[in-house]
């Protein structure tokens, strides 16, 4: 799934791929399973991305982003 910038996404998960060392970083961070963030920007080039959870700001590459299981989310109006 492609992210797009301004997007609001919520995390349902993690991949079945993901160590669970790694895993552990990203909770860390924040990337908490039904949390929900927002792709402020992408790199020139596509990669990484910027993204704003809750009060933290990460910069991240695409490969991080693809051990989450993601879902779109609508913005509230």
């Amino acid at each position: 799934m492609p992210l797009l910038a301004r997007q609001h996404y919520q995390i349902l998960g993690f991949s079945s791929a993901v160590s669970p060392a790694y895993r552990q970083k990203l909770l860390a961070l924040g990337l908490l399973p039904g949390a929900c963030f927002q792709v402020l920007r992408i790199a020139p080039l596509g990669d990484p991305l910027q993204i704003q959870a809750g009060r933290v700001s990460l910069m991240l590459r695409k490969k991080d982003l693809a051990l989450l299981q993601l879902q779109p989310i609508a913005e509230a109006a």
